[in-house]
């Protein structure tokens, strides 16, 4: 059962880091270059559909790794590298959660060529913070990263 659950984690961050790359490195230059929030749209519908149920399986898979791992009363402890890679895990999910909720609510639904770039801020965010999940994720397996 840890086997798979850590099989699912990694698929889901893949689905996630994957899409945001492709998102920051492909979308956002073509719609900032044309000004036109259409070509983040017709990407960001489809892909939500993936993304969302990905981000929710990796914070279900994440939790359930983390108190395997350790008690929950150690994760913000920072007296070892398992609890400073959990609580750094802890906190980017939480900022991606922010940031994810913002755009969607707040940025998103009024969306055009003037808020394009507040919009561009949080995608190379959501996706600079999705690299560095992905990067204390391995941590885990290597030895850690800090």
């Amino acid at each position: 059962m840890h086997k798979a659950i850590i099989l699912l984690h990694l698929v889901a961050a893949t689905i996630w880091t994957g899409g945001h790359i492709v998102l920051a490195t492909t979308v956002l230059p073509r719609a900032l270059k044309r000004r036109d929030p259409a070509v983040i749209s017709d990407f960001e519908g489809p892909f939500e559909r993936i993304g969302i149920p990905a981000l929710l399986v990796q914070v279900a898979t994440g939790l359930y790794l983390a108190t395997k791992l350790l008690p929950p009363s150690e994760w913000f402890t920072f007296a070892s590298v398992a609890s400073t890679h959990v609580a750094a895990k802890i906190i980017l999910v939480v900022l991606t959660l922010v940031l994810a909720a913002h755009a969607r609510l707040r940025i998103i639904p009024r969306l055009d060529a003037s808020r394009l770039g507040v919009l561009a801020a949080h995608i190379v965010a959501v996706t600079v913070i999705s690299v560095l999940l992905a990067m204390i994720g391995a941590g885990f397996r290597i030895g850690g990263v800090f």
